[in-house]
């Protein structure tokens, strides 16, 4: 796949946006464990390997935030079901390092992987967010997402059953989908 690169002014630094690269996948994994740790990003508690998160994740729609050569966000698309009716439909991780958070670069990881999902012919993005993550709530209807519904006591972390917000972006490129 072609690098994309986008620049994006953010404090006294600028932002590279480019393909994620297998040797990224440190510090994608460390920005994704303080999402973790954080309880409100994702049921999961722990970072999967390298081998199990690529196998996961769409090959053609995998992108880092780059401020010179650390990475301090990331984004990512996978698939939601493996029939392919479902082939232009997928599920969006959007993380920001916590050092990086609330200065723009979760719009920004988000409008390239909006870019990047229909230059693939993605006609439909979801996401599914915890209610007490307004930012992201927030940051996904500015995209155009518009909330489908609650999903009640979807699932539980520790002892605490969890509400997920769920969200929907249909391509506005003509053609893409009917």
């Amino acid at each position: 796949m072609d690098r994309r690169i986008t620049r994006a002014g953010m404090a006294a630094s600028e932002i590279e946006i480019r393909s994620m690269e297998p040797h990224d996948w440190v510090e994608v994994r460390r920005i994704y464990l303080e999402g973790i740790a954080t309880g409100n990003a994702t049921f999961e508690t722990e970072a999967p390997s390298w081998k199990k998160w690529e196998s996961t994740h769409s090959p053609h729609s995998r992108l880092t935030a780059c401020d010179g050569v650390k990475v301090v966000g990331w984004a990512a698309l996978s698939a939601v079901s493996a029939r392919h009716v479902y082939a232009g439909v997928a599920e969006v991780s959007v993380y920001v390092a916590e050092t990086a958070r609330g200065k723009g670069l979760g719009r920004l990881l988000l409008s390239s992987l909006i870019d990047f999902s229909e230059q693939q012919g993605i006609w439909t993005l979801q996401a599914g967010i915890f209610p007490e993550n307004l930012a992201s709530i927030t940051l996904h209807k500015s995209f155009g997402f518009r909330e489908l519904g609650r999903r009640e006591r979807i699932g539980k972390m520790g002892d605490r059953w969890r509400d997920v917000v769920l969200l929907e972006r249909r391509s506005k490129i003509v053609g893409v989908h009917a």
